[in-house]
């Protein structure tokens, strides 16, 4: 940004004056560490935002202009409020990151996301200020207002703004009054300003202008009661009088205040905000109200809480300066006065305060203080680096912390720290003076932020910084060393003459030749071992002195030349010894430390020099460096042939012994310090990538342990480190008068605690100590130890409670409480559970895991593999990566993105032949998934090539010879015409194969493939048309086609996909011709959803059109989104259409036939379930509506009727006889009438006018239609009646059986009600042919017609069509109640059923006996049984189906017209539905539905809706339910099989089953399901249980039904492996890690390689582990459970160890035994493997041997019995006991 800045300067020099910036710490997106600073550049009316640092170059982010000068600009976080449902979900507020920017009028803001907002100020803004909550501003008190002349309440002066579409509201102010009593009162003060404002936490520093006093308040939400008390106030409007006396007692207040009382509040209490309106002078005033307010009302509602619907505040901020007039002094001046005020009243309505201010600290009253004007010039949060927070304020009589010397100087706190030096600015050579500024209290009472502060302090002008760095973040974050934007210096005596612009720790130095510097102060520490260690010495000393040893280090560490980053550790242990009173000089191992990592003999900063005049010493020190030594090695030395000078210094090391310092800063502490950095020791053993750190720990920790004279831990650190510690080391005396001095803290103990030791006793079932451990600092130590109590000793309580049995806290200061970690929310069975789930809330992950040691990670990792193998559906997703189940964390991660596109969702890769051929409509189908539900055969491809509609058809017509070539033309188009009634009927079946697989793009128009309605004639493949004028061609053939050809297309679209009301709009073709298409694609919107986000507006736009298919399209499909919602607003749109449910004086709309109808299902669908009562009423009347007086009605009567009847049965559905509230409609026995014919009932209602009028054409009289009502009435009785097994309703639906009842009803009538019964007697459908017979009458059984009959037998007396025509259409109607019953189930039995009636009917067809039945007849039952095979079958794709379908697509002529292939390539879709994604459900919306889409009486020609409404045939949608799981292998993310089993729960038909299947398949429906498993043993076992609810299951399927599965190792999948044999070779391979580092540990012992005994010990806890009695316990309840270590391998391991240590006894290492038990040295030799044995048999140490008293011990039995206490493993005292006794013969005793 800096040369952005210096080129505005360039081109703005006059306004040079008005520019100015703020900084910030660089934010990212997703919020996480970034290490930049931001910047606000503002100039006249421009503001610049960049983002830039050191190590990256400036970008500008983005640059605003506005119209007049910005006053301010500034970042601010806005919260968004969620609307109360999604409160309820548990989802964080949502944050609007927006940057801000202040004019004279207005404020302008953009958020990050685009959004941008300008909101009209109401008054002048003196200053804005960010807050949590949003923005608070200060209103400019303009000097007309102090005082207020007439006596009236004062006016706010701060307001808060939380959302630029909110309001502004004034401030409330909650203060200790003097009276004790806290008041609520807005803040009305115009003497108090702000001076700072922090935002995290939250506090407002204010200054009183007058009193010179400043205040400290918290910034919160008004809570409600707050809210209501100032509003009341409001209410309670004074006389006059009261006004004047409250407002001198105010005058009272402040001067008692400004005397002697410090809390004197700042504040009035003044509450009344109407008062204001009521002096408003001019009326007009009153009018300018800017509408932008009142569009934000528009567009969010105010403040839900008190439903007040705020309007503009600008009435009641008028603080313009028009003249009081003077005759408002009195209220009650005149009556024309008096009235005008209540206008006004009820004119406002009080505004709601939003944010408040809480009083909590006023500065005292100082007599110093005053002259005018000591507002403080700056103020700012500090933390010092033992975390304690400062608010610091410096007032002018305070003198800066930058010195007039012109050096910085930094301070923690209070501390002074040093100063900064900054290479390449001269210092100047002044004298340094230096007062302390004024510490205020700290804020550690007020509130402990989550994250330390960041925020900008105050606005900067001549800036001054009072701590370090503004952040130190646990004093973590580094900087090597100060950097420096390039700059030069002219003259040398420039110098700083202020600070600005803190971020982190970065800071900007203002010279006096005016350039700006920017500095980086470094951080406290680089490397992790010293961060570890100064955190753990931090913790343990009082405050103080932890702060000087902080400040001691951070000097030494940034000393001019700072140390490079591998010496920082030397460097710290010279410094921390230094500190103890070391002399580091003097003691031989930290002399040769080598700080620089170079060869400059100069060491440390020359502080640590304890002269400055020379000595011999230093000649010695010289000789010993390793500059020596290098140099002596040099070529060059050796070529001058130097003689190399002898090295004293050793000799010296034993004359003299070193004494310590007492009087040095940390003497007194060393004990503490020892203790701490063993623990840090211990811990960092736990980590296996800090060995480096561990090794250079141990040499401090041993020089500390020699010195504090601690034989156990020196024994300790020997067994350890055997190499390392050598025995012949420097000791420094101690005197024991100073020890005395010393301070042994209360946690110290003799014995080392050490965390093997600990876990190790507590697998052999000892007692154990409590582990003591630094919060903070030993984090791992108190994981393990918890982990092992809980998993090991099964104690649950160790994590659910304060873990105080196990651990000890050590702490200097006050205790904290440890968090509960366990939370109860998910399933826990057994302990590995709890472990597992305690673990992942503690934040343990995979990766601390691996840096386990392999030892101690043994019961982490055994419980893991446990859970592994059962795990519980519902755990968290971090539990499941951590027992490396990223199947189910996957699924869990999936689960939680509101619309995540699945991975299977839609495959992008078009396969090669698409390129060429025209869109079909049918390429965005997922292959992947298709090919593994269908591997075996190309099916998919058939059923692609069947339902194509987008290319030309082949007519075959042979040219007979007698023919002319005009008729050859003419019978080529008759042919075609033939074909097309095919053509036109394949989209809907393309729009069921189709469903849902497709997410359109945004930006582009959805694809709708063209209708082809030409054909090619072969040989010479010319064009056939049928629009070259030889034939007659039906007018508007294709219309009905086109509309479905826009659903097919429409329906791809999948319901999850994005998907605005612009986009739909955008969709419109600009072709009329298209506007069929288009009208189809808005019903197809409806159906999947997407309708609801279309605007009314646009609908409104749609209407009026008045184009038949749109309002048909349009009408169904918004009612389809709403099902059953009783939505109002669509309610009125469907009414305008249907005039029943219009007034009867409305003017008659003439709306077109088909749109009422589309109207009437539409209520249908509205309404669906909700028994609403007047829909009913009405509903019932029009299905018998009579055509009326001027014949409006008489046209396709009988699709209205039934859409009356199908819209009823919707409204009471499955309601039965619990019809509340309708008992005297009557509705069944009305609909008897309706179905058997009888005189007209009475019309009541508001229609009866017009059905008075005898005069109809149609004389139908007084009696009802049945031909008409009948259907209609059937399916409502069905539909009302569905599934309660009401055995008199069914009755009524009984088949007559009489040929002279069966005379009178027609034989299709006879195919519903069949059905209907069927429906109401849901339960007694069984899948057998005889249950289909069993609904066939008698007297039609007994004289049906065999097949096989060649000629006809006569009867006189019987009409054997009526008979044929009723028996085939009886047994169509109970097939498709059987589909129904069966719907989706993919029953075996319904199907061969089924299957066996449809080949019968297609015998029939070709049977002589064909012509009594009729072919139209036989051929609609074909249809039917069809049908009812695809609602079985659904979405299976089965191959005996698809055959017979395909069989009847190639039957072309004849009696097949357009409504039959509409019926089988819905069979065919059906079959195939979603691409074999879907499949039907048989709840009770979902038959109505399917009663609606395969109503069985189907169109004979493509403009056919006498019947029944055409639009209607994609309600299946409504039925349609994802049910396909596919596994998907998590590691490949690629669908693969995966065997699973489920199990059906127990019903009346059938007990509990489990039945196997392999997925990818289509599941049976949910409520039968008890669970669902995925079986191995190829995959990681995962159990769905449905028993809890199906939710789960459901969002999975709904997904696109993907579950994560996961290969076990070793196992291929059945696509590479289908038979399961490779796979078995493969798991003979498998390795197994802790195995091999175990084993690779053994062979170094074997070799005697051991230098450290760390792997040692982890062996030896593995053989723990697995003799423990706990997990013995474990296998024995499941001895089938997998090890996962080879049972064999753990023996060998232990037999190779005994052996190698027991050769090492024989071999002379009993005599170095004996000499360490008897205290003698060893030989250097020996040691390590003394070691290895010590450890490994659990040797205690000499002192305890001592104190034992084993030496006078005669026998094997008497040590047996002093060793108890010990608790030395009998092996080990087997191998010791020669030694102790001296008698190898006692062993046999």
């Amino acid at each position: 940004a800096a040369g952005l800045v210096g080129s505005l300067r360039e081109v703005t020099i006059h306004e040079r004056q008005r520019e100015s910036w703020q900084l910030r710490k660089g934010v990212s997106d997703v919020g996480e560490e970034v290490d930049y600073d931001e910047e606000l550049y503002v100039a006249s009316n421009m503001v610049i935002w960049s983002k830039g640092s050191k190590n990256q170059a400036s970008t500008v982010y983005k640059a605003f202009t506005v119209d007049s000068p910005v006053l301010q600009a500034l970042w601010c976080d806005f919260i968004i409020p969620q609307e109360k449902s999604e409160k309820a979900d548990g989802c964080d507020e949502v944050v609007e990151k927006c940057i801000c920017i202040l004019q004279n009028s207005c404020i302008n803001v953009h958020s990050i996301e685009g959004k941008d907002y300008i909101a009209a100020l109401p008054f002048q803004v003196a200053n804005v200020w960010p807050t949590k909550y949003g923005l608070l501003f200060e209103r400019s008190s303009s000097s007309h207002e102090v005082p207020p002349s007439p006596p009236r309440e004062p006016l706010p002066t701060m307001f808060s703004m939380l959302h630029p579409l909110d309001e502004i509201t004034p401030l409330v102010c909650k203060s200790g009054g003097v009276f004790g009593s806290a008041r609520v009162q807005y803040v009305a003060d115009y003497t108090l300003r702000i001076v700072f404002l922090n935002a995290e936490p939250s506090i407002v520093m204010t200054y009183d202008t007058v009193q010179s006093l400043h205040t400290v308040w918290a910034l919160r939400r008004v809570k409600p009661e707050e809210q209501n008390t100032v509003l009341k106030f409001s209410e309670q409007m004074g006389t006059p009088q009261h006004m004047a006396t409250s407002s001198s007692l105010t005058a009272h207040l402040r001067s008692l205040s400004k005397g002697d009382s410090p809390v004197g509040s700042p504040f009035q209490n003044y509450s009344s905000i109407h008062s204001q309106s009521r002096s408003v002078s001019s009326p007009s005033m009153q009018s300018r109200s800017p509408s932008i307010s009142n569009m934000a009302a528009l567009s969010r509602s105010h403040s839900p809480a008190l439903g007040v619907h705020s309007f503009s505040g600008v009435q009641r901020f008028n603080f313009s300066s028009s003249a009081q007039s003077p005759k408002r002094h009195s209220i009650t001046h005149s009556p024309n006065s008096a009235s005008s005020d209540s206008f006004l009243i009820t004119e406002t309505e009080p505004i709601i305060p939003e944010l408040c201010i809480d009083h909590l600290w006023t500065e005292t009253v100082t007599n110093m203080r005053l002259e005018k004007n000591s507002q403080a010039s700056k103020v700012f949060i500090t933390t010092d680096l033992c975390g304690q927070k400062f608010l610091c304020f410096l007032g002018i009589d305070t003198l800066l912390v930058l010195e007039g010397s012109g050096n910085l100087v930094l301070y923690s706190g209070v501390v002074r720290v040093g100063k900064v030096f900054i290479p390449g600015l001269p210092a100047p050579s002044l004298t340094m003076s230096n007062q302390m500024p004024r510490p205020s209290t700290p804020l550690d009472s007020v509130s402990t932020p989550s994250k330390p502060l960041n925020k900008h302090l105050g606005p900067i002008e001549e800036g001054v910084l009072l701590s370090p760095v503004p952040e130190l973040r646990d004093t973590s974050k580094i900087h090597d060393s100060t950097y420096i934007e390039d700059c030069t210096f002219q003259q040398l005596g420039t110098f700083i003459h202020a600070l600005r612009d803190p971020v982190h720790n970065r800071v900007t130095l203002e010279l006096s030749n005016n350039t700006m510097v920017r500095i980086t102060i470094p951080e406290i520490a680089t490397s992790e071992l010293v961060k570890r260690c100064l955190q753990g010495i931090k913790a343990i000393l009082p405050k103080e002195i932890a702060v000087q040893m902080l400040v001691k280090w951070y000097n030494a560490y940034n000393a001019p030349g700072g140390p490079s980053y591998h010496s920082e550790w030397n460097l710290f242990v010279t410094c921390l010894m230094n500190m103890m009173g070391y002399n580091t000089e003097r003691l031989s191992w930290t002399r040769n430390l080598d700080f620089e990592g170079s060869l400059s003999p100069v060491i440390a900063p020359k502080k640590a020099r304890p002269s400055e005049t020379g000595s011999d010493e230093d000649w010695e020190y010289l000789l010993s460096s390793d500059y020596h030594r290098n140099f002596e090695s040099h070529p060059v030395a050796k070529a001058l042939r130097l003689d190399p000078l002898e090295v004293l210094a050793p000799k010296d090391d034993f004359s003299q012994s070193l004494s310590l310092d007492s009087s040095t800063l940390l003497f007194t502490h060393i004990p503490a310090v020892f203790f701490v950095l063993h623990l840090i020791y211990e811990e960092l053993k736990l980590n296996s990538l800090m060995g480096e750190g561990i090794r250079s720990l141990v040499v401090v920790l041993v020089q500390l342990a020699r010195d504090l004279k601690l034989e156990a831990y020196i024994d300790y650190y020997y067994r350890d480190y055997p190499a390392l510690v050598k025995t012949s080391r420097q000791t420094c005396i101690i005197d024991q008068v100073q020890t005395g001095f010393m301070h042994h803290p209360s946690f110290f103990s003799a014995e080392p605690p050490s965390i093997f030791q600990w876990l190790s006793s507590c697998l052999k079932g000892e007692g154990v100590q409590p582990y003591p451990y630094l919060p903070g600092v030993c984090e791992r130590s108190k994981l393990v130890v918890l982990s092992v109590v809980l998993y090991i000793l099964g104690d649950e309580n160790a994590v659910s409670n304060e873990a105080s049995h196990y651990l000890c806290k050590i702490t200097s200061g006050n205790d904290a409480l440890i968090p509960s970690y366990f939370s109860h929310s998910t399933s826990v069975s057994s302990l590995a559970e709890k472990l597992v789930i305690w673990m992942t809330n503690v934040g343990f992950t995979l990766r601390d895991l691996e840096s386990l040691p392999f030892g101690v990670a043994l019961p982490i990792r055994d419980a893991i593999y446990y859970c592994r193998e059962q795990p519980a559906s519902d755990w968290p997703e971090a539990v499941c990566l951590l027992i490396g189940r990223q199947d189910l964390s996957k699924q869990a991660c999936e689960g939680n993105l509101q619309k995540g596109k699945s991975v299977i969702l839609s495959s992008d890769i078009p396969s090669g032949t698409e390129s060429e051929e025209d869109e079909d409509g049918m390429n965005d189908m997922n292959e992947e998934v298709m090919s593994l539900i269908w591997s075996e055969d190309l099916r998919v491809q058939e059923v692609r090539r069947l339902l194509q509609s987008a290319r030309p058809v082949r007519v075959n017509v042979v040219q007979m010879p007698e023919a002319s070539d005009h008729e050859y033309i003419e019978e080529k188009e008759n042919r075609l015409l033939q074909l097309c009634q095919r053509t036109m009927a394949l989209p809907v079946g393309r729009g069921m194969f189709t469903l849902f697989s497709y997410h359109p793009v945004p930006t582009e128009q959805l694809p709708i493939p063209k209708l082809n309605l030409t054909g090619r004639a072969p040989p010479r493949n010319t064009t056939v048309d049928l629009n070259s004028g030889n034939i007659d061609v039906p007018p508007n053939m294709a219309c009905w086609a086109s509309f479905h050809n826009g659903v097919a297309a429409g329906l791809k679209i999948a319901p999850a996909s994005q998907i605005d009301s612009a986009w739909i709009v955008y969709n419109k073709p600009k072709i009329a011709e298209l506007a069929n298409e288009y009208a189809g694609f808005l019903m197809a919107l409806g159906l999947n959803g997407h309708l609801t986000k279309l605007a009314t507006l646009n609908i409104h736009d749609y209407l009026t059109k008045g184009h038949e298919m749109t309002s048909i399209g349009l009408l169904l499909g918004v009612s389809a989104a709403k099902l059953g919602t009783m939505d109002m607003a669509i309610t009125r749109l469907l009414s305008i259409h249907i005039p029943a449910l219009l007034p009867p004086t409305s003017t008659e709309l003439d709306v077109p036939h088909n749109v009422q109808v589309a109207a009437v299902i539409g209520i249908g669908l509205v309404y669906q379930g909700t028994a609403h009562r007047h829909t009913a009423e009405v509903l019932l009347a029009e299905i018998g509506r009579p055509p009326g007086p001027e014949m409006e009605y008489c046209t396709d009567r009988e699709s209205y009727s039934l859409a009356s009847g199908l819209a009823l049965g919707m409204v009471c559905l499955g309601h039965g006889s619990n019809l509340i509230g309708m008992s005297d409609l009557n509705v069944p026995e009305q609909l008897y009438q309706y179905m058997v014919g009888g005189h007209r009932r009475f019309q009541a209602g508001m229609h009866r006018e017009k059905h008075k009028s005898p005069s109809y054409q149609i004389k139908e009289g007084d009696t009802i239609n049945v031909d008409v009502t009948c259907p209609g009435a059937t399916l409502a009785l069905a539909m009302i009646y569905l599934k309660t097994n009401n055995r008199s309703i069914a009755d009524w639906l009984q088949a007559p059986d009489t040929m002279y009842l069966l005379d009178f009803v027609k034989p299709e009538f006879l195919l519903l009600r069949t059905l209907a019964r069927c429906l109401i007697l849901w339960d007694d459908i069984l899948p057998n042919s005889k249950w289909v017979n069993s609904n066939v009458p008698q007297i039609i059984r007994e004289n049906s017609i065999s097949l096989h009959a060649t000629e006809l037998p006569s009867s006189e007396d019987l009409s054997l069509e009526t008979l044929a025509q009723a028996h085939v259409y009886i047994i169509a109607g109970a097939c498709l109640s059987l589909g129904f019953r069966f719907a989706g189930s993919e029953n075996l039995a319904a199907f061969k059923c089924l299957y066996k009636y449809a080949t019968d009917f297609l015998k029939c067809l070709s049977a002589p006996t064909a012509s009594i039945t009729g072919h139209y007849n036989l051929e609609t039952c074909l249809s039917v049984l069809l049908l009812s095979l695809a609602m079985v079958m659904a979405g299976s794709g089965n191959l005996k189906v698809l055959q017979l379908c395909r069989f009847m697509h190639k039957k072309t002529g004849g009696e097949m017209n357009y409504g039959f292939h509409l019926a089988h390539h819905m069979a065919l879709g059906l079959l195939f539905l979603g691409g074999g994604r879907y499949s039907l459900s048989t709840s009770n919306s979902s038959i109505a539905a399917l009663l609606c889409a395969l109503y069985p009486h189907f169109p004979v020609h493509s403009t056919d809706n006498r019947y029944h409404l055409q639009a209607l045939r994609h309600l299946y949608v409504l039925a349609a339910e994802p049910r396909l799981l596919t596994p998907v292998d998590v590691d490949s993310n690629t669908p693969c099989y995966a065997l699973i089993e489920v199990t059906y729960k127990g019903t009346q038909w059938y007990a509990e089953a489990t039945e196997e299947l392999m997925a990818p398949t289509l599941l049976p429906e949910l409520h039968l399901l008890k669970q669902i498993r995925v079986k191995g043993p190829r995959y990681w076992e995962l159990l769905i249980d449905l028993t809890k609810g199906t939710n789960h299951l459901k969002s999975i399927l709904s997904k696109g039904g993907v579950l994560y599965v996961k290969l076990r190792a070793g196992q291929l999948s059945y696509k590479e492996d289908p038979m399961g044999w490779r796979s078995l070779l493969a798991q003979t391979v498998t390795h197994r890690n802790s195995e091999a580092r175990a084993f690779k540990a053994v062979r170094r012992l074997e070799r005697r390689e051991m230098s450290e005994t760390f792997e040692l010990w982890q062996i030896k806890l593995v053989l723990e582990f697995f003799s423990s009695r706990s997990h013995q316990e474990r296998m024995s309840r499941n001895p089938n459970r997998g090890l996962f270590m080879n049972s064999e391998f753990l023996p060998v391991m232990k037999c190779t160890i005994d052996n190698t240590l027991d050769q090492w006894l024989q071999a002379g290492g009993d005599v170095s035994l004996h000499s360490y038990l008897s205290g003698q040295p060893t030989e250097e030799s020996q040691l390590s493997m003394l070691a290895c044995f010590l450890i490994y048999h659990s040797v205690p140490t000499p002192g305890q041997l001592a104190a034992g008293g084993l030496e006078g011990s005669t026998s094997f039995s008497e040590l047996l019995l002093k060793f108890k206490q010990l608790n030395m493993p009998v092996r080990a005292l087997l191998r010791l006991a020669p030694l102790l006794l001296r008698n190898p013969q006692s062993m046999v005793l």
